[in-house]
């Protein structure tokens, strides 16, 4: 029987957990790590190289191809209030959590002296990243640059740019939406190559992780990582699901479609990852090409589910680790900030812990809680990531379904299938 690509990941999964205890046990065990994230890192290289030009031909088919302006405008006034909406509730769902469970009671923060290299270029991340620096980034001062290094955010303000210009010229621009149509289809069909090495690589990559860390990384922060999942859980019912009810969505046709980006988001932590695979499946749900090339890019820089709630429940943690109350005041600004700072950071290389940096030194609590967070981050950044991909997926619905365009599912109407 021909198996799904899914079950094929979720095996590679479980060959690679148990490939990385077997790897831990073996004493110089540092030249296989190297050999096992191979896979992974050629998996992922293969990814990003077809982000860009998915993402580009994607907006410049869906707006230049359309023929009302008025109706981009609207659909986009639409997707940036749903996105502040459902951030915001993230927000506040982690900093509930944390104030409940306070799992940074009673752990200590490492000495100064005891900071990594990695923690402290985090930190140093943190300091350049100002307000200022957040506007001038979105705008890209070379499209070429911006392709080569999957900066998602700007390649969208030059790709809605451009797609507009497109739309403005009417018949001239026929045959550039037509070029960028036949890359797109072309980008389709080279996704559907690269994922058949999608089980092997989760496999390393999860086999790397356990193999350097072991079972143990958890350790003394078991707590702050139970939390963070539970916190998830709890949006995801409070939150998603009524979201998604409310839109009217064929639930068991959508997570059929949303498991195999979402755990190729889990397994990888990589939001690139999953972003081929779910715009071709939100498609095959029946959302049309030029709401879900929209909505899913910008969702990458603007829609971070997962990581904001996660920076909300690591700030307080810190605060509570080392022994500071914050008051009611003090978190609603935090929130405030994080719901700004967090926007537009997506191709800032770990993001969410150069956020969590800059919000700590702005609310003067040591930076040491990055290095103590480090630990366990990679546990943490699956789920995150995760959260991300199935957030900004059912985010294409809602804004479908809003717009009054979500269509009938087309394709494979098993949607799961590999190839």
């Amino acid at each position: 029987m021909r198996s799904s690509s899914t079950t094929k990941i979720l095996v590679g999964l479980v060959l690679g957990i148990a490939a990385g205890a077997l790897v831990h046990r073996v004493n110089d065990n540092a030249e296989l790590l190297l050999w096992l994230a191979v896979p992974s890192k050629i998996f992922l290289a293969l990814i990003k190289c077809i982000v860009a030009p998915l993402v580009f031909t994607m907006l410049v088919v869906g707006i230049g191809g359309s023929h009302d302006v008025r109706q981009l405008g609207r659909m986009g006034v639409r997707t940036i209030g749903y996105f502040l909406v459902v951030t915001t509730l993230a927000l506040l769902i982690g900093l509930l959590a944390v104030n409940l469970v306070q799992p940074g009671a009673g752990v200590a923060l490492p000495a100064d002296a005891d900071v990594g290299a990695a923690a402290k270029k985090i930190a140093q991340d943190a300091v350049e990243l100002t307000a200022q620096q957040h506007l001038i980034n979105v705008v890209p001062t070379s499209i070429v640059r911006a392709l080569a290094d999957n900066e998602v955010l700007q390649i969208v303000v030059f790709g809605l740019l451009f797609a507009v210009a497109v739309l403005s010229i009417g018949d001239k621009g026929r045959p550039v939406v037509e070029v960028c149509q036949s890359v797109a289809s072309a980008m389709f069909v080279f996704t559907g190559y690269v994922m058949k090495l999608a089980p092997l690589a989760v496999g390393c990559a999860i086999a790397e992780t356990i193999g350097r860390s072991g079972f143990d990384v958890l350790g003394r922060l078991a707590l702050l990582v139970a939390t963070l999942y539970g916190a998830l859980l709890v949006f995801y019912a409070l939150v998603l699901l009524p979201i998604a009810l409310w839109a009217r969505l064929p639930l068991r046709r959508f997570l059929r479609l949303v498991r195999e980006p979402a755990l190729l988001a889990f397994t990888t932590t990589s939001s690139e990852a999953a972003l081929p695979k779910a715009l071709e499946n939100m498609e095959r749900l029946g959302v049309p090409r030029r709401v879900v090339g929209f909505v899913l890019p910008l969702g990458y820089s603007f829609n971070l589910d997962g990581s904001t709630l996660y920076l909300s429940l690591a700030s307080v943690f810190v605060a509570q680790a080392a022994g500071r109350q914050l008051s009611v005041g003090e978190q609603v600004a935090m929130l405030a900030t994080l719901l700004l700072s967090s926007k537009g950071i997506a191709a800032v290389p770990r993001a969410s812990l150069v956020v969590l940096a800059g919000t700590l030194a702005q609310f003067h609590l040591p930076l040491t809680g990055v290095a103590l967070i480090l630990g366990v981050d990679v546990l943490m950044d699956m789920a995150r990531t995760a959260t991300n991909v199935i957030g900004n997926c059912l985010a294409s619905c809602v804004i479908a379904r809003w717009e009054g365009v979500l269509g009938e599912p087309t394709g494979d109407s098993r949607g799961d299938e590999g190839g």
